[in-house]
């Protein structure tokens, strides 16, 4: 099995808060779109958050998180996973996006949002050992996956309470 890699990272200069999934889905690598598979929440989510229409262009979907100064990206920049589960991520395959050179250039964020449980333990894990002093706050958000079982109505919920916009 080909290691996957994941996606430059959505982002101004401004953005305050980052918000990071573990790795793209098979559905997000074919579209070449961060949280592409029609059942995810993540856009649908966004769009009430932010107040834009879901059917826009992918790029204007980004750019609205931009103007909002929010920044998406993945924890690993790569991984060897069959299919899209993070639970399918083989053990010893994970290698970390490059946290210190991205925080240099984004030295605004001031809250870290994890896309579910393998986000938010990868980033401990590989990423925050590696990190001198960060002065930013952590988060917790449930899964936008299809596969992570809670309705749209209590992620949103989730997604809005802990999102301070």
């Amino acid at each position: 099995m080909h290691p996957i890699n994941s996606f430059a990272p959505i982002c101004s200069p401004s953005a305050a808060i980052l918000i990071l999934g573990s790795i793209p889905s098979k559905a997000s690598l074919s579209a070449d779109q961060y949280y592409a598979h029609p059942r995810n929440a993540f856009w649908p989510v966004m769009s009430r958050i932010v107040h834009f229409d879901t059917n826009l262009p992918y790029d204007a979907r980004v750019n609205a998180l931009k103007t909002a100064n929010i920044a998406v990206w993945d924890v690993l920049q790569q991984c060897i996973r069959p299919g899209s589960l993070d639970s399918a991520i083989q053990s010893g395959s994970r290698i970390a996006n490059d946290f210190v050179t991205f925080f240099k250039h984004h030295p605004h964020i001031r809250l870290i949002a994890f896309n579910g449980v393998e986000a938010e333990t990868s980033f401990k894990k590989h990423v925050l050992v590696n990190l001198k002093r960060i002065n930013v706050s952590f988060v917790r958000l449930p899964s936008s996956s299809p596969a992570h079982t809670m309705s749209f109505e209590k992620k949103l919920l989730a997604w809005r309470s802990l999102l301070t916009i």
